[in-house]
């Protein structure tokens, strides 16, 4: 049996407003743009790991006005699960992303179980932290 990651998702206040952190800083592709009514999933992907995406949406797509609400407070508390990116140059990488205007979190740092990361915060508050590929 083999098994792998397809896709996560990541919740955004506002996919508009996250896709150039994505797109641009991050160099992700757009592969798929899918809306429905006043909601869209938008799938970005890389060349690096072929048919591994992560999809932005909204916090109330494809859930009950409930349960958006709840995840929307959890996004502005910026508390949500973070996502960890792998680069072969965290360096070059952190000053890509800082030029976008991304908040820094983390300055690129060598921690002591290992690996050379830093970090950032999306539009939306998501923590997103670039780890150096070994």
């Amino acid at each position: 049996m083999t098994i792998s990651l397809q896709y996560t998702n990541i919740t955004v206040s506002d996919v508009d407003e996250a896709l150039p952190f994505y797109r641009d800083a991050l160099g992700l592709e757009v592969t798929q743009d899918v809306s429905a009514g006043d909601h869209r999933w938008v799938t970005l992907g890389s060349d690096a790991q072929p048919g591994l995406g992560i999809v932005l949406s909204d916090p109330h797509a494809g859930r009950s006005q409930a349960d958006g609400d709840v995840i929307q407070e959890l996004l502005a508390k910026g508390v949500l699960p973070m996502l960890v990116f792998a680069s072969d140059d965290v360096d070059a990488t952190f000053e890509t992303v800082k030029a976008s205007g991304a908040e820094v979190v983390q300055e690129p740092t060598d921690q002591g179980w290992g690996p050379r990361d830093c970090a950032f915060r999306d539009p939306s508050g998501n923590h997103i932290r670039i780890s150096q590929a070994s």
